[in-house]
């Protein structure tokens, strides 16, 4: 009879790290044998394998399966309303000739010398909000026609659709797999779509160049596609104007990044932060510690402080930090300095300083402390850290201590306005709003008959949201088994070496590489590396924002793809090539997107750290 719980098996000759790897590689094999030898739906594999692995990791018997659930939930309450408008989106922009017009617009201001250009900045953008499938089958009737007309590089012009339509697809959310991996790593979103741009241009251009190089080894011909005609071009008249065309892409890429460069510039504040002046008595400030410190019980308030300020490890800063709250005496105005300054780096930016409970070590908190603390700490950014220990700080002394900061700047308040309007489920339901109409005025749809069109792309919307819910799921029980910690054992991640702390992206790169040759699809592959690596993903530990890990996982997700993947196959079929001449284009033109996006996320970390 089988256990119901075997994590006993933590407790036996294998390390603790070990037994975490052990649940890393049941889990790994349950998806990858559903998926490739069972040939069972994502959903099922990776929520099978969220179940296995949470019921080998440890934890009360009772709550085994139901944490999966909740973190299924999660998962799915942060980015199902995003994926599901992006369907509506997708589809709207399809059914009413927006994303014909975005591609005739690409198409006259190139013309018809750099048409691969042009196709290749059509799926680049068209791929934001619509999935590659899409992408693809809408304009490899533009590849053929285009060939018709010069009757040559017929494989240039499906390699260039191919090349924009992939790279957005693994970098720049609402897709769902960058978009699950930026929630998962906790990356802000209209970040990792700058970031993911930037990426994604240079990665294209490689990939078109590569393209036109194969175009010229091998000048496939244009072959027939089955009986069926080619479909006829719909005239410009009964196509939407291009502003509204490219209005449901644009906009939340503007609201969303908009938001973003102004939460920045309102975090850059660093408002929470001590300054001189802020501890305006530091014998107060000192002697409370003091007196804690040569106080009988075990835990208090000013032990723990100094605690945090020692850390795990011996360093002659913390200590000298130490020594400066203890010593008897006045301090002088260089070492208030020095205190305050250690005080921010070693106490403000400590995620774990407080406990989450109204009354922390003899000190009633404030709602705002109390609500932060209440927090992920693997999920909060630096700013928020020294906001929630500055109310701590400011709730344990009075205000002839410590004073009380200014939160709400004129910078904060303009990025809360922007939070609302560039939240993405409101960007992108306006988003929806606007393909909406546009397709019911330019088909003169009824209500009925748009409504029936939202709900056809809702049913193809909710599967993809199951998948990544799943995967989501997947990659929380990882987390509870350690196996990030496991793996970061594994590498000298933690050291001082720049070189070493790249090999995270060397690692994100190469998991999600592995997992898309393995099973074939992208979004598996991102979800599931980031699931992996999620306790890695911070600037302390990396040294750089962890946007350039999320980066390299999505680039590890285009490499390697071959016959089990769906996008060979919808390359291959509606390209008209055959298994062959698709490994020969397809494969190696996925390798080239990867390694060189992989590449530039690694020289951005390095020369635009984030941090």
């Amino acid at each position: 009879m089988i256990p119901f719980d075997i994590s006993f098996l933590a407790q036996s000759t294998i390390t603790p790290d070990q037994y975490s790897l052990l649940c890393l590689f049941v889990g790994m094999v349950t998806v990858l044998g559903l998926i490739i030898v069972m040939r069972a739906n994502a959903f099922l594999a990776l929520i099978t394998a969220a179940m296995v692995v949470s019921l080998m990791a440890g934890g009360a018997i009772q709550d085994k399966f139901a944490r999966v659930a909740s973190a299924f939930g999660g998962t799915a309450g942060g980015v199902g309303i995003v994926i599901a408008l992006a369907a509506i989106i997708g589809k709207c922009m399809l059914d009413s000739g927006a994303a014909d017009r975005v591609v005739r617009a690409f198409m006259s201001i190139f013309g018809e010398k750099r048409s691969p250009i042009a196709l290749m900045g059509s799926g680049f953008v068209l791929a934001v909000p619509v999935f590659f499938d899409t992408v693809f089958y809408l304009l490899v009737p533009l590849g053929r026609s285009m060939f018709r007309k010069t009757q040559k590089n017929y494989l240039l012009y499906v390699m260039a659709i191919a090349t924009g339509g992939c790279i957005t697809h693994t970098l720049v959310p609402p897709t769902p797999g960058p978009l699950v991996v930026a929630d998962q790593l906790n990356v802000d979103k209209g970040l990792m779509i700058l970031i993911g741009v930037m990426i994604a241009f240079p990665a294209a251009c490689a990939g078109l160049w590569f393209s036109s190089l194969m175009n010229r080894v091998m000048p496939l011909p244009m072959r027939p596609l089955g009986n069926e005609p080619e479909p006829e071009a719909i005239p410009d008249d009964k196509l939407p104007s291009l502003w509204i065309s490219l209005a449901p892409v644009l906009l939340p890429v503007l609201l969303i990044s908009t938001n973003t460069v102004l939460t920045t510039m309102a975090d850059a504040e660093r408002a929470a932060q001590l300054r001189p002046g802020d501890i305006a008595d530091w014998n107060a400030f000192r002697s409370r510690i003091q007196q804690d410190q040569d106080a009988d019980d075990e835990t208090n308030f000013g032990k723990h402080l100094l605690a945090t300020i020692n850390g795990n490890d011996s360093d002659e800063e913390r200590a000298r930090i130490a020594e400066l709250l203890l010593q008897d005496g006045d301090l002088n105005g260089e070492e208030q300095n020095e205190l305050r300054e250690g005080l921010n780096r070693f106490v403000l930016l400590d995620k774990s300083f407080p406990k989450n409970r109204d009354a922390f070590l003899g000190t009633k908190l404030s709602a705002t402390a109390m609500s932060l603390a209440a927090s992920n700490p693997a999920r909060m950014a630096p700013v928020t850290a020294e906001r929630m220990n500055r109310e701590v700080l400011e709730s344990a002394y009075d205000a002839d201590v410590v004073k009380p900061y200014t939160w709400e700047t004129a910078k904060r308040k303009a990025s809360n306005v922007t939070s609302m309007l560039g939240d993405p489920n409101f960007a992108l339901l306006i988003s929806a709003l606007i393909a909406m109409w546009t397709l019911a005025v330019q088909r003169s749809l009824s209500l009925k008959e748009l409504a029936s069109s939202v709900e056809v792309s809702l049913m193809s919307g909710g599967l993809i949201i199951l998948i990544t819910a799943a995967g989501g799921a997947f990659g929380a029980m990882l987390t509870v088994a350690n196996v990030g910690d496991a793996i970061q054992n594994m590498f000298p991640i933690g050291s001082d070496a720049a070189s070493a702390k790249l090999l995270v992206l060397l690692l994100g790169f190469g998991i999600a590489s592995v997992l898309k040759i393995a099973q074939g699809s992208s979004t598996v592959a991102m979800i599931t590396s980031s699931g992996m690596l999620v306790s890695l993903a911070s600037p302390e530990v990396l040294g750089y924002h962890p946007v350039y890990l999320a980066a390299s996982i999505g680039a590890g997700s285009l490499f390697g793809s071959w016959m089990n993947d769906s996008g060979f196959w919808i390359f291959a079929k509606m390209s008209g090539l055959t298994e062959v001449e698709a490994l020969k284009t397809w494969t190696p033109l996925l390798m080239v997107l990867g390694a060189t996006s992989f590449v530039c996320a690694v020289l951005m970390a390095i020369v635009m750290p984030l941090v």
